[in-house]
């Protein structure tokens, strides 16, 4: 598996918590300092998913991560200009396979994060910002911290992460170099047809 997208995909796994379950919303910072906590904390006393249990991190996902991950925007900015080239139908698909492919990426990294700490960064940003960057270090002992960024925005269902950059590399930036090889080669059905079979 790829180093670089398992990282992204380890950041995701920090989310594992169901977001705005208080009547008042906490701020971005406080949200990812509040639910990256239980989650690294559950990680850590729970032996099958430390095992790498797909059944169950697929669950857990499906259950508490998904629901808070814009996909949508985030495959409209891993498309770029493709985007606009596909039908609606071309678009709907492609952010079922993309968000798919997260999924089962996902399944196989949940089990790194053992022995991690986090800290959040307070975040700056004006209460009425649409967006904003919460910026996130995972320490590990006898490494370097890592830096994790969640690009998140303002959605009439609460914040919502659209993008993650890990080290200072962008999860939408680093779909859009292989997203656009594969259009300029086979265009959106060629896409579409890439992440179909990478997701069996």
């Amino acid at each position: 598996m790829n180093m670089t997208k398992t990282r992204f995909l380890l950041a995701v796994v920090a989310l594992l918590a169901a977001f705005g379950a208080s009547a008042q919303a906490p701020g971005p910072d406080e949200l990812v300092r509040m639910v990256t906590t239980d989650v690294l904390d559950t990680i850590q006393s729970d032996k099958e998913l430390q095992a790498g249990d797909r059944k169950k991190a697929l669950a857990l996902a499906e259950q508490k991560v998904l629901p808070h991950i814009d996909f949508r925007h985030a495959a409209q900015l891993a498309l770029g200009k493709g985007w606009s080239t596909a039908t609606p139908a071309q678009q709907d698909q492609l952010v079922a396979e993309f968000r798919a492919m997260l999924v089962r990426i996902y399944s196989n990294a949940i089990d790194v994060y053992r022995g991690q700490t986090m800290r959040v960064l307070p975040a700056i940003y004006a209460p009425g910002d649409a967006e904003v960057t919460v910026r996130n270090q995972y320490v590990k002992y006898g490494q370097p911290p890592l830096s994790v960024d969640y690009a998140m925005r303002r959605t009439a269902e609460g914040w919502k992460i659209y993008d993650i950059v890990v080290g200072g590399v962008s999860l939408v930036l680093t779909y859009r170099s292989e997203f656009s090889q594969v259009l300029r080669q086979s265009g959106v059905e060629g896409l579409i047809g890439r992440l179909v079979e990478k997701n069996r």
